[in-house]
């Protein structure tokens, strides 16, 4: 007889790991006991020792599907004599255990929802160990109840039976609730007067949303604006009363069937509707379906993607059944702002907005926005890395102290590395606004007291005038910058566990650069703890600075100054007053805040201006994707000519100026816009090819917000394979600046590990 001891470390709390092991030694006939800990799981059972090498394989083997094991530890000792087996009260200690995101409703919840013998027939809060609220409800760890924000609800006898019952699947289900004893719903109007409870409120909003009222319901890390999705007058409306002219809305539909019929669905986007995640994903638009009635064209005008999600928990389920087509479901905060978590808050910010409130009971202990992936390249590439997927951590090869990473300034996140994992909070947003740097400053509070961890030092961008770089230089921890296109090269080492050497491409909109001027379209060849700019695109200037990031006419003007006396005449005759171009083309001449950059996101800028396509970005990329948009369904390997150029002991240049008179001479003969933009996209492909024949890696990382383009990332990594090369793109880490955080620990730690 022996006595096993294990220590458990990873996703293994709020997944139902306590009863999967309770169950694993009952079937076993084995005696002893599990616990929750800071750390992770600790058990120990005793029977004879061949029986329990058979348990410990087993619970390794058959854990439950949603848990994350990342280390075990096995220990054999002297038996106790223990009679029974038990689950013991939580422990605290050094905490190591993984947070598990927000998981949508199973199939079993869903099905009891939509019984009408279920005690939990229409129960907004129906959960169990398998699905429900986690990372939204947690204040602290270890994960057990009176550590949520449901333990101001205690359960009723028949809660308590089954979470008190082994054989049951809410077996210690820390948010078990049900009608009796659980959050409610109301539906207030802006004033917060109370029109209904319960599920009348739920039908009473489903009726006030299919007779074309904004409502704005709390979900499960925040508030959504609803509407119905088939008005042109309810969208156009909602456009108007939140500032946002075109960028596009997501769309929550009551079924994958029905999306189906309105987008090209592969299966792997399929799965990833249908997923523990259930993220937003990015789908083409059918043109064939004929439903056109059922969703307006101000959803995503100029765009040929529709972003869309399934219900995820059972309270937009019942609100989807009830109205029966899709609604817009997009974020409830005003432009720049994060969403809204709490019902005070949401009366005061969102009453412009909506014209009722549906709200409930449960607080929420974290804002957590909806994540956004599409499938690039053959797999999943998450743009905006939120609920489903936040705060899991992505793990390093080499361990590190507690270092904090303060991110970008726009798609901030922060990261939190401790021994080999590095923590990734939720999306924060853009830092333009007072709302946004508080929601910066409670998740980087939240984030150390999770994991009573204390950093050691702070990571942060080389932009002095950044508020992510401000508040690292002001903690009072030694503060050291990563430069912004390094750190985007990282992250995605950091994603798929790459060693050097190899070739980073780091293609963005704009980032300090060392050098004094804007970089954005940067190669490094990156070594063991050294890296190097070994090229970039060529350097023009940006009259007004910001100003040009705001404005691709600008861009193009500055561009086009570089080439000609009289560059204005190659850009659309109505893009500036005369009073205004005179202004413009003086600061470039004087050179007069027109820095200079090398920005790949500011050449698409130039060449979706030339075009006709955008002059004014409405959101940040709006350029970049309409030139992405109009190159849809072109199949053609014809290219312009990008040269490469260098000067003695400098890095190589890719020259524009060919590139920039092919287009020229294209407009000038009156060829397509979607023609132009292909050849655009396969001369930039081919550039990416032509250095790293030059540098030599075999491998070829491809990071930053412009291989968020599909047709960029698929073309650029096709070729690459065609030479030889291993391209490698991201997946769970977002190529944008929501990825900047984690790249930045994973270069101090393996770049810059002596400084």
């Amino acid at each position: 007889m022996k006595r096993l001891r294990m220590e458990i470390y990873g996703a293994v709390q709020g997944v139902g790991f306590r009863p999967f092991v309770y169950r694993l030694a009952d079937s076993f006939d084995i005696t002893g006991w599990v616990c929750n800990a800071a750390a992770g799981v600790i058990l120990e059972v005793e029977g004879e020792e061949a029986v329990l090498r058979r348990f410990g394989e087993a619970v390794e083997k058959e854990k439950p599907a949603l848990s994350i094991i990342q280390d075990v530890t096995r220990e054999y000792l002297d038996p106790v004599g223990y009679t029974g087996f038990e689950i013991r009260t939580s422990t605290g200690g050094e905490r190591r255990v993984l947070v598990l995101p927000d998981i949508s409703t199973c199939d079993d919840c869903l099905e009891e929802i939509m019984d009408p013998e279920n005690r939990r027939y229409r129960y907004p809060f129906t959960n169990c160990t398998n699905c429900g609220p986690r990372y939204s409800i947690i204040n602290s760890i270890p994960y057990d109840r009176p550590a949520t924000t449901m333990s101001g609800f205690h359960m009723c006898r028949k809660c308590l039976s089954e979470y008190e019952d082994p054989s049951n699947r809410r077996f210690h289900a820390q948010p078990n609730a049900c009608p009796e004893c659980g959050p409610h719903i109301e539906l207030l109007d802006r004033n917060g007067k109370i029109l209904a409870e319960r599920d009348e409120a739920l039908r009473r909003t489903a009726s006030a949303i299919l007779d074309g009222k904004i409502v704005a319901v709390k979900g499960l890390g925040g508030f959504h604006l609803i509407a119905l999705a088939s008005s042109d007058k309810v969208v156009q409306l909602l456009r108007k009363r939140k500032g946002r002219k075109t960028k596009p809305f997501a769309l929550m539909f009551p079924s994958s069937d029905m999306i189906s019929s309105f987008c090209e669905v592969s299966e792997m986007e399929k799965n990833l509707l249908k997923s523990p995640e259930s993220p937003i994903v990015l789908l083409r638009k059918r043109i064939d379906h004929g439903s056109s009635n059922k969703l307006s064209g101000y959803i995503s005008p100029g765009n040929p993607d529709l972003g869309v999600m399934l219900p995820y928990t059972p309270l937009h389920h019942l609100l989807l059944q009830e109205i029966g087509d899709p609604v817009v479901a997009t974020s409830g905060n005003l432009s720049d702002e994060p969403i809204c978590t709490d019902e005070k808050e949401a009366l005061r910010r969102l009453s412009g907005l909506a014209d009722l409130f549906l709200i409930h009971n449960r607080p929420i202990a974290r804002h957590v926005d909806d994540s956004i992936v599409r499938v690039v390249d053959g797999r999943e590439m998450v743009l905006r890395r939120a609920r489903g997927y936040a705060p899991l951590p992505v793990r390093m090869n080499k361990k590190s102290d507690v270092i904090l990473a303060t991110g970008a300034h726009l798609k901030n996140t922060l990261a939190l590395s401790i021994g080999n994992n590095v923590f990734v909070s939720q999306h924060i947003g853009d830092m333009e606004t007072p709302q946004a740097v508080k929601a910066y400053k409670e998740v980087w509070s939240s984030i150390e007291l999770l994991y009573h961890a204390k950093p050691k030092k702070i990571i942060h961008d080389m932009h002095p005038d950044y508020i992510s770089t401000k508040y690292a230089v002001e903690s009072g921890l030694p503060a050291f910058p990563v430069q912004h296109h390094v750190a985007h090269v990282c992250s995605c080492m950091l994603d798929n566990e790459l060693s050097p050497p190899l070739l980073g491409v780091s293609w963005d909109g704009t980032g300090y650069g060392t050098d004094g001027t804007i970089w954005g379209g940067e190669f490094f060849k990156i070594g063991e703890e050294f890296i190097e700019r070994v090229a970039h695109m060529r350097v023009f200037r940006l009259p007004g600075g910001e100003k040009a990031v705001r404005e691709p006419r600008r861009s193009a003007l500055g561009l086009l100054s570089e080439i000609f006396d009289d560059p204005d005449r190659y850009i659309p005759s109505d893009v500036f007053m005369k009073e205004e171009l005179t202004v413009l083309k003086r600061m470039l001449k004087n050179n007069l805040n027109s820095p200079y950059s090398s920005s790949m996101g500011r050449l698409f800028d130039v060449v979706s201006s030339m075009l006709g396509l955008c002059q004014t970005n409405e959101f940040e990329g709006q350029a970049a994707m309409l030139l992405e948009y109009a190159a849809a369904g072109v199949e053609t390997d014809d290219s312009y000519n990008l040269l490469l150029d260098r000067s003695e002991g400098k890095p190589w240049i890719l020259d524009w100026e060919s590139l920039i008179n092919d287009i020229i001479e294209d407009i000038t003969i009156g060829e397509k816009a979607s023609m132009i933009s292909a050849r655009f996209h396969n001369a930039l492909a081919e550039g990416i090819v032509s250095v790293a024949e030059l540098m030599g890696e075999k491998e070829v990382v491809l990071s930053g917000g412009c291989f968020q383009n599909v047709y960029l990332a698929e073309r650029t990594a096709n070729m690459l394979r065609r030479k030889g090369f291993t391209p490698v793109l991201h997946w769970k880490i977002p190529p944008n600046d929501g990825g900047i955080a984690p790249g930045q620990i994973f270069a101090a730690v393996n770049l810059y590990k002596n400084e």
